[in-house]
This record gives structure tokens, C-alpha cells and sequence, in this order.
């Protein structure tokens, strides 16, 4: 079928791909045309395992480009994937989203269905159709449909690929059948439901994704309390398959672009409407005081960080992307420098996009985990990188002034610093080695 795909981020770009490679002839339309120019190339503008290699095998089924009417104009379906990102207030910014639908409303020609990818308020397929007709120049019939994405950054490829469900939601017939032939060489369940539900499902899920890892973490605050080991906890939890064993892995807080948004989102929509989602109102609550969990460790070591060299492993919201939205470093690395110490900062490949959100010449930019920590005072782990994990835990007590490792993402089991002299603190476990005992 012939595709356009409206935005080339994390969901619009692997959308794209993912489509061409399943012999779909696809557009992908983007206002940047620097962007645009680099894709053309093959190459993606985004962090993405697999991403690159997959535009690249497909590259005869893609097209680049910011000509909006060429790629309206006889599309047989338009995937909007723009950003949706958080206002002020907490609702959705959907500006993004209607000025899309404004262009296809000017320069479709042909019968379409526009298929809203992008993680949008329940109701707003509803609005973007009325907004569409009221607009629309030629005499075509143009189907509006939710098909809300379930992708993960760091396995977005994967996730795309091998979804765990496709949801279709459509008020009529004909959208759902189109759609049903676009995913047809999907091995994917395929469930078709209204719009409004399928707006909703996609909020739905991610809030309870970001509910149960504000309340494991708060269990992993209680077990430093009473003398329990969180992940033994967990790993009682997650035999119960009422329960599951995903997403009880003990932290400093999610960060990223969906969850924080979307639990935001739907809290004010609920306020908005005269409810209130209690449960979705405390995991954002739990979450923003998680991120400064590493800090409040710290200063049982250190009354302040007056000259102090921090070393900071992991910038990134997680492994596997180079994306910084809401990431835990971005709170507590400024809040390091104002207290007057010398940060040194290693990720693998956030240290650029870190750069441009938290300019400091304070921070020094590392190649490699050693370099780092090398006579640091405190080690602060903010991403899980398969390097940290990896990493000999010996050279800690080698390398650093004052050996003390404040572990965000549990990398590490307890057992490995037993007799090493490092103090090791982590999320929800007792700490090892520690100074006052």
C-alpha cells in the first residue's frame, strides 16, 4: 500500500521502517530538512538499535521528504506520528497534531484513512475528523482511526516488529479493514475496538506500567528501612502471574517520553472531567521524589559537595537510547554543580544531547568508565549501560579518591562487593561495606 507517515522520531521513523519492510511503499514527511537530508542517506537521526540497518536493507521502499502536499496528495493512509508533548499545565499539546491534520485536510485528493499514531487525549480522533471535514478542499472521503504504538526506546525495532497486540480503533468498518491489510503480515493479536477505547487503552497501559514501578520503589525504600532485600522480595512477587515479573526492577525513578507525560496527562484530564485517578496522582508523586534518591544517599557521606569530584555514570533515561526526557541526571547533576563540585560525567551516547540540555564548562566529558572515576570522591550510577554492569567493581576501590559507589539501578549484585572495600549503596538492599559500621 502506499504510505505516509507524518514525523520521524522514535515512533514515526521506526513506524515507517518497520511498514517498508513488510513491502509497503512508504513517505516519510518531516519539517526539519536537515533531517530529512540525512535520512535520505540511509542513516538515522535518532539513537535506535537496529534502526539504521533496517531504513538501510529497505531503502527502495522509502522516501524522504518535507513536501507535505506530494505526500498527502494520493496516500492511501496517513500515520500521524508527531509529538505530543506535556504543556505546562500537564495536558497533551496536541498543536503538532492539528497542524498535520490541517495539511492533509488541504492537499488530500483521494479516499485515505489517517491513522493517529501519536498518544493523544481520549476524544481527539473524534475532534481531529470534525477538524479534517470542516477543512477539507476536495471532494474525497477521509476515515480517521487510533492506532496507538506500544514501542519501548532501546527496542522500539523489536517492538514494532513483534508487538505484543495491534489496536485498531475505528467507529466504522471500512478504517478497520484497511488497517487490518496494512498489519497483514504483522504475527501480531489484531484487536479492533472504538476510538475512544483504543485512546484510552494506550493510557491505560502505560500509567499502570509507571503505577508499578512507583510502588515497587516504594517497597525498595521500606525494605532499606526494615532490613529486607527488594530484589528477594520481587522475585517472590513475580512468581504470582496475577502479579508478573515485569517492571519490578527497583530504581531511581522512570523517565523517558511516554511515561511521565502520559501519567500527567491523564491525571489532568480526569481533574479536567471533575475526577481524580488517586493512584495515577501518587506514582507521579512517588517518581519525581525517587529521582533524588542517589542525592539524600550522598549526604549521609558528605554534608555538601563543595569541591567534591563526582563522578556521574549514565546520563540517558535508560540503556539503549540516547534520549534524556526526563532522566533522573538532568535534576540531580545541576543540583551537584550548584552545591560546588566537579562533575565528571561517562555515557556511551547521551553525553551530547546532555551537553546541549545542562551547558557547563564544570562538567567534564569522559571516554571510558575509568577515566571517570578516577580519584572521584563518589560515583553516582543513573543508567544501567551493559558497560557499567560489566565493569570490574575492583577497579572502584583501584581508581577512586574515596571509593563509595551510589548504584541508581541495582547493576550490580551485593555479593560482588563483599571484601572489596568499596562502600556500595543501592535501591531497596542493604549496603555494603559501609563507613559508620
Amino acid at each position: 500500500m502506499k504510505i505516509t507517515v507524518a514525523g520521524t522520531g522514535y515512533v514515526g521513523l521506526v513506524t515507517g521502517v518497520c511498514l517498508a519492510s513488510k513491502g509497503h511503499q512508504v513517505t516519510c514527511l518531516d519539517v526539519d530538512e536537515e533531517k530529512v537530508k540525512v535520512m535520505q542517506k540511509g542513516k538515522s537521526p535518532i539513537y535506535e538499535p537496529g534502526l539504521s540497518e533496517l531504513m538501510q536493507e529497505y531503502m527502495g521502499n522509502l522516501t524522504f521528504t518535507t513536501d507535505y502536499a506530494n505526500a498527502y496528495k494520493d496516500a492511501e493512509v496517513i500515520f500521524i506520528g508527531v509529538g505530543t508533548p506535556e504543556k505546562s499545565d500537564g495536558s497533551a499539546n496536541l498543536s503538532y497534531v492539528y497542524q498535520v491534520a490541517k495539511q492533509i485536510a488541504q492537499t488530500a485528493e483521494k479516499d485515505c484513512v489517517v491513522v493517529l499514531k501519536s498518544t493523544v487525549p481520549i476524544g481527539t480522533n473524534d475532534k481531529i475528523e470534525q477538524y479534517i471535514h470542516d477543512k477539507q478542499v476536495h471532494k474525497c472521503k477521509i476515515y480517521v482511526a487510533s492506532n496507538p504504538e506500544f514501542l519501548a526506546q532501546g527496542t522500539a525495532v523489536r517492538d514494532t516488529l513483534y508487538a505484543s497486540r495491534i489496536v485498531i480503533g475505528t467507529d466504522e468498518e471500512y478504517p478497520a479493514e484497511v488497517l487490518v491489510r496494512v498489519y497483514e503480515k504483522f504475527d501480531a493479536p489484531k484487536l479492533k475496538v472504538g476510538r475512544r477505547s483504543a485512546e484510552m487503552i494506550k493510557y491505560a497501559s502505560n500509567d499502570f506500567l509507571a503505577l508499578k514501578i512507583s510502588y515497587v520503589n516504594e517497597i525498595a525504600n521500606l525494605c532499606e528501612t526494615v532490613g529486607a532485600d527488594v530484589e528477594e522480595v520481587t522475585l517472590g512477587m513475580g512468581y504470582d502471574k496475577r502479579i508478573g515479573d515485569y517492571f519490578l526492577h527497583a530504581g531511581i525513578g522512570y523517565g523517558g517520553s511516554c511515561f511521565p507525560k502520559d501519567t500527567k496527562a491523564l491525571s489532568w484530564l480526569a481533574s479536567f472531567n471533575d475526577k481524580e485517578i488517586r493512584t495515577v496522582k501518587a506514582a507521579i508523586e512517588v517518581n519525581d521524589n525517587q529521582k533524588l534518591k542517589l542525592i539524600k544517599k550522598a549526604k549521609k557521606y558528605y554534608e555538601d559537595f563543595l569541591f567534591l569530584n563526582v563522578a556521574v555514570l549514565g546520563c540517558t533515561f535508560k540503556p539503549g537510547t540516547d534520549d534524556l526526557r526526563e532522566a533522573p541526571s538532568l535534576i540531580n547533576v545541576p543540583l551537584l554543580l550548584e552545591d560546588g563540585a566537579h562533575v565528571r560525567i561517562w555515557d556511551p551516547v547521551g553525553t551530547e544531547n546532555f551537553k546541549k540540555q545542562v551547558p557547563s564548562e564544570k562538567i567534564q566529558y569522559c571516554q571510558s568508565i575509568e577515566d571517570t572515576i578516577r580519584g572521584a570522591d563518589i560515583c553516582l550510577i543513573f543508567t544501567e549501560w551493559e558497560e557499567i554492569c560489566n565493569f570490574d567493581v575492583n577497579k572502584y576501590k583501584q581508581l577512586m579518591k574515596h571509593p563509595i559507589v551510589l548504584d541508581g539501578r541495582n547493576c550490580y549484585t551485593l555479593d560482588q562487593f563483599e571484601g572489596t572495600g568499596v562502600t556500595y549503596s543501592s535501591i531497596g538492599r542493604k549496603t555494603v561495606n559501609d563507613i559508620e559500621e
